[in-house]
């Protein structure tokens, strides 16, 4: 039973530090890819600021879903309505578990290395987890539409990201060019993870 759980211990270990690492990755990334698209698509004249007003309202943004001891949202140029206040409370909750699920994966990965033997993971294991994300690939890559809306369906219990621009203008700046390069970038980041352990004998 030990050996068992040992075994499918690790394969989830490292499942879990592939998935809030590329949260975490995603997260980071997002402010470049906002900067680019926002510059691309012009964003900014939708919501009449200049690019530094869009990037210092994200910084706000970003700062409370990201930092637990930021409890209120409020950027300085983009009001926010209460249902998407709601929503972006329900992001943050996403955000600081995977974040709190990557420190721990970090600190564990180091205490096993260091300490004990290492959390290893098979060829066979690797190539399994990385299998995972390709089934919805083709979904995603065709309509990504659909599979974002498929997606707040699976992890939200209501509607409140279907923004209005008109009382939420902040998603004519989060545009679906945006979301769908940080699920890209976040993809990419869980494959190459995993892609390590395919080169190890």
């Amino acid at each position: 039973m030990k050996k068992f759980l040992s075994k499918l211990g690790q394969p989830l270990f490292h499942f879990f530090f592939a998935v809030s690492s590329a949260v975490v990755g995603a997260i980071v990334v997002s402010w470049p890819l906002l900067l680019l698209f926002t510059l691309l698509e012009k964003t900014y004249q939708t919501v009449n600021l200049t690019v530094g007003q869009v990037m210092s309202n994200y910084n706000q943004l970003l700062l409370y879903l990201v930092w637990p001891g930021q409890t209120k949202l409020q950027m300085s140029n983009l009001p926010t309505s209460a249902l998407a206040a709601a929503h972006f409370a329900d992001v943050k909750n996403l955000f600081i578990l995977a974040e709190l699920v990557f420190l721990l994966c970090l600190a564990l990965s180091s205490y096993f290395r260091n300490y004990k033997k290492p959390l290893k993971l098979t060829q066979t294991q690797a190539l399994l987890l990385m299998l995972l994300p390709i089934v919805v690939m083709p979904f995603a890559l065709t309509d990504f539409g659909s599979f974002f809306r498929v997606f707040h369906t699976f992890f939200f219990r209501n509607d409140n990201w279907l923004f209005d621009p008109a009382t939420d203008p902040v998603i004519n700046v989060l545009t679906e060019g945006f979301f769908a390069s940080c699920f890209a970038v976040g993809g990419a980041i869980y494959e190459l993870y995993l892609a390590r352990y395919l080169l190890k004998k």
